[in-house]
């Protein structure tokens, strides 16, 4: 409770100063894959057979693999504000037990995270899930909006649903849905699918309260600029342009320059998003944070996280390639946006 109460009080005093008359209070968001944070223990109806004892992975991989996931989602948002993340999104986790076991670790224990996450359906057994600073962020409800199959061919196919968790952070109503579209060896029909539920999610929720900031955020397996977040979901990159019915998409001109969270074949990728409604950003210069806005967005990076040398030097380094175990981290970089909210 001691090292909390520090913190919070680094935290405090980090507030932006921009003039002698007004400070802000800032607040991180961000969103990490796991890449398979399974434990050794088969879950009935799952197919999590690579992730046994009899495939290899044991008690000392699981416990190294939880060790570095939780050092990286203990530092992400620290570069600018020392508390660290409200919240943060997780992909590819197991089950309750993993999760028990990450927010255990004690990079993330000494600050207090707790989690949110439903069972969902999908075969091979990975879910979306969130960690949140009770200190910051106060979840009110939470449910998983089922993916729907939009062909009847394929009515047996069973993926991630949204993970949608409503909350107070800066005293203010703010909800957050967790995705993990349909990978790239299915086509680009099934993630665009998914981007138009993530669409009627998120209208619905501005239709109940206006005045609601929604986030959305996953691992797309999309680009920004690719059909199911720019068309479908309606992502821009332009933020004096982004109209009532659309959201902002920060990551589009980050990945325009060539930058991204995960690498194939010598080109990056940015897979991993956090879009935001309108409600959360300030257009036509407006420097109005008398309600909590977009400040600012990163990509977190650590030396450590990436492969020092080989062939896929300057990589994300992994916990396992090619069938060896590198005791790494995730193949995916994580994301963070930047919140801010006049100090009154």
């Amino acid at each position: 409770m001691k090292k909390n109460i520090l913190l919070l009080a680094a935290w405090f005093m980090a507030c932006l100063t921009v003039s002698a008359q007004k400070s802000f209070v800032g607040y991180a968001i961000g969103f990490y894959n796991q890449e398979n944070l399974f434990d050794t223990c088969h879950d009935e109806g799952k197919n999590d057979y690579e992730y046994l004892p009899a495939k290899g992975w044991n008690g000392l991989k699981y416990s190294n693999k939880l060790k570095n996931m939780a050092q990286v989602l203990s530092e992400m948002g620290t570069d600018v504000i020392p508390v660290g993340c409200a919240a943060i999104g997780l992909a590819e986790v197991e089950n309750d037990n993993v999760l028990k076991d990450l927010v255990a670790q004690p990079a993330l224990a000494k600050r207090g995270f707790n989690f949110v996450h439903i069972e969902g359906p999908d075969r091979r057994g990975i879910d979306c899930a969130l960690l949140y600073n009770p200190q910051l962020f106060q979840v009110r409800n939470v449910k998983l909006v089922p993916y729907v199959q939009e062909l009847k061919k394929d009515s047996a196919f069973y993926t991630r649903g949204f993970l949608t968790v409503s909350g107070t952070l800066a005293n203010e109503h703010v909800t957050i849905i967790v995705c993990h579209l349909p990978s790239r060896f299915s086509a680009s029909f099934y993630r665009e699918s998914g981007a138009r539920q993530i669409k009627v999610v998120k209208d619905s929720l501005l239709r109940e309260d206006p005045t609601c900031k929604v986030i959305v955020m996953g691992d797309m397996n999309d680009d920004p600029e690719d059909a199911s977040m720019y068309k479908e979901l309606a992502a821009k990159e332009n933020i004096n342009k982004v109209k009532a019915d659309e959201m902002f998409n920060p990551w589009y001109n980050v990945h325009q320059s060539g930058t991204g969270t995960l690498s194939y074949q010598g080109a990056w990728n940015l897979f991993d998003q956090i879009i935001l409604s309108p409600t959360l950003i300030n257009q036509n210069g407006s420097k109005d944070y008398s309600t909590l806005k977009y400040w600012k967005n990163q990509i977190f990076r650590r030396d450590y996280m990436f492969q020092p040398e080989g062939k896929y030097k300057g990589s994300p380094k992994r916990t396992t390639a090619g069938g060896v175990w590198l005791n790494g981290y995730s193949d995916h970089l994580p994301t963070v946006v930047y919140l801010l909210k006049e100090k009154k």
